[in-house]
């Protein structure tokens, strides 16, 4: 009860924290409270939060021969797009209209369109790269019927003001969960479009690979592509060099085939466009946790013995 109650203590001020910080940021014109932001979460809350060692271990463990310098470089500006996304999420119509009428680029363009004039379900998958609601805003700006799909914060008291930023750029959005899943499964099975982030570890996920490495990845939405005959598209918010807009890009439809074959050809799509701009992956994730994975491995060799 004593731990619970702390807890409850620590997350109702951090979300007072965060809240106040983001007020006080709205306040800002546009580019100067992203550029704040962004300098904010690289400079203070990432060195105290525990991210700089986070992104270095991921780093280490999937590219040990990375220059220092580059590590060095990574540490700082991976969470500078951090902090630059969730203002962006936070500035609802100013964002949307920052990303409405950007051209959308890529081989998928004409597929996603053709999905769309002909009512097709189609599931459009990308990670935590760039700003991943960026896409999202684009398309719903330009009449696109997309919801989403998302994982609650374990902080209720900040999860419901961010829901309402995120409804804020566009609904419906669906939390995972049994409610959730079937509210999104009937917006699918009516022709509509369901963003998905497939870069989360996931305990008894397939055994896929994420840069070379094993990475726990969930099948879901392969599968439903495949029993809703839903096109799966790749789609990325690229950051561009001026760190305020956006390249979006899609890509060519993953080929029907087996869910596991089409959710590594998800993974090696999201690690393809990482490579070419590593500073905008969410490295600060534990997306592969090896230590994880091998204390799983051994108690499953333990119950096959």
């Amino acid at each position: 009860m004593a731990s619970t109650t702390a807890q409850l203590a620590t997350d109702w001020i951090t979300n007072a924290v965060l809240r106040g910080l983001i007020a006080l940021a709205l306040v800002l014109p546009y580019g100067l409270r992203v550029r704040l932001m962004g300098w904010i979460v690289a400079r203070i809350v990432a060195p105290l939060a525990g991210f700089d060692d986070r992104i270095r271990a991921n780093l280490a463990h999937v590219m040990p021969d990375l220059p220092r310098d580059e590590v060095r470089r990574l540490i700082r500006a991976v969470p500078d797009n951090f902090g630059r996304s969730i203002i962006e999420i936070y500035s609802g119509r100013q964002f949307i209209d920052r990303v409405r009428d950007l051209p959308m680029t890529g081989p998928g363009v004409q597929a996603l369109e053709q999905a769309r004039l002909h009512r097709r379900p189609a599931i459009l998958v990308t990670g935590h790269f760039g700003n991943y609601d960026a896409p999202r805003a684009a398309l719903i700006g330009r009449g696109f019927d997309i919801g989403a799909l998302y994982n609650p914060m374990k902080n209720k008291f900040f999860n419901a003001h961010y829901e309402n930023a995120m409804r804020t750029i566009g609904q419906p959005i669906f939390p995972r969960g049994r409610r959730g899943y079937g509210q999104m499964l009937k917006h699918l099975k009516d022709g509509g479009m369901i963003g998905f982030l497939v870069d989360q570890f996931m305990g008894h996920g397939a055994p896929l690979t994420f840069f070379g490495q094993p990475a726990p990845t969930a099948l879901s939405a392969a599968e439903l592509a495949l029993k809703y005959d839903a096109l799966l598209i790749p789609i990325y918010g690229v950051r561009q060099p001026d760190g305020l807009s956006f390249r979006i890009v899609v890509e060519n439809p993953i080929p029907a085939s087996d869910p596991a074959t089409m959710t590594q050809a998800l993974n090696d799509s999201l690690e393809a466009i990482t490579r070419d701009h590593m500073d905008q992956w969410f490295w600060i994730h534990r997306r592969w946790k090896p230590a994880r994975q091998e204390y799983m491995a051994r108690i499953r060799a333990s119950r096959e013995e």
